[in-house]
């Protein structure tokens, strides 16, 4: 018996070493393609498919234009992560506001659409979802708010009155929604060293670093297409190309094909056409 034991434990001991080797090269190869690319190598890999409800599906596909740009297989992987995120979220009403499996797979399909070009989906900095059934007064500065992200508190916040607002209209860039959700990504980018995580930060100080350029400030003095909320801070300027981004994508990539370029890049994906 003690005679089996050794080699186990060696058996046990390079099968560890071999792990760590494989796991530092995809690393690297990781952060090689990126130089190159400007993308993660890979961004979708799973060992067995979760599947959402028939209707499930129909739910998201008469709600997210997104979804039905995707080909059969993404289609699986989005509902995949709609299923994972959604169980990994509590979600919580205020002031009389019912959870519905419906109002949990609206908020957790926003999440995949924004992360599905990223490997790491979860966003754990986000652990609740308040829902209020419309504008509520919010503690942290003493005012009326329709959606905030509260990062000590990891909790994400809604007026569901003013999420659904968001989705009604695809071509007036205000998504309260995809606007809160970037400001989630920030935060958790800003905590998470994965290689999506790294292309999101990178990519977001490239487009701070636009926004600084002389011929650039002032075509955006000029022409005025950005919304003046997007001009609060940096936080606020990336959500709003963002929301942008995803609603006019066509005219925002001809007005100015610098930030559609990085926003572009920052999530991995082509909102004009997956």
């Amino acid at each position: 018996m003690e005679n089996l034991f050794i080699p186990i434990i060696l058996i046990l001991f390079i099968l560890a070493i071999i792990l760590i080797i494989v796991v530092k090269s995809i690393s690297l190869f990781d952060h090689i393609y990126l130089y190159f690319f400007k993308k993660p190598i890979y961004i979708h890999f799973y060992f067995r498919l979760k599947k959402l409800s028939i209707a499930d599906q129909q739910f998201i596909r008469e709600r997210l234009p997104f979804y039905n740009r995707l080909n059969l297989k993404q289609k699986k992987f989005f509902q995949h992560r709609v299923i994972l995120f959604m169980n990994d979220k509590s979600f919580e009403g205020r002031y009389g506001f019912i959870i519905t499996e419906e109002v949990k797979l609206y908020i957790s399909a926003t999440a995949v659409m924004l992360t599905f070009g990223m490997r790491e989906f979860m966003l754990p900095a986000l652990q609740k979802v308040l829902i209020y059934p419309d504008i509520y007064h919010s503690k942290i500065n003493n005012a009326y708010h329709k959606g905030e992200f509260n990062p000590r508190m990891k909790a994400l916040v809604f007026s569901w009155k003013h999420f659904l607002e968001g989705f009604a209209s695809d071509r007036d860039n205000l998504n309260l929604g995809i606007h809160e959700f970037i400001h989630v990504i920030q935060i958790n980018c800003r905590k998470q060293h994965d290689i999506s995580a790294i292309i999101f930060t990178d990519t977001s100080k490239d487009i701070i670093r636009l926004l600084r350029n002389d011929a650039i400030r002032q075509r955006l003095i000029d022409t005025k297409y950005f919304r003046d909320y997007a001009y609060t801070n940096q936080y606020e300027f990336l959500a709003v190309l963002v929301e942008y981004f995803i609603e006019s994508p066509i005219e925002f990539k001809q007005t100015f094909p610098e930030f559609y370029k990085k926003i572009k890049e920052m999530l991995n994906y082509n909102f004009s056409g997956y």
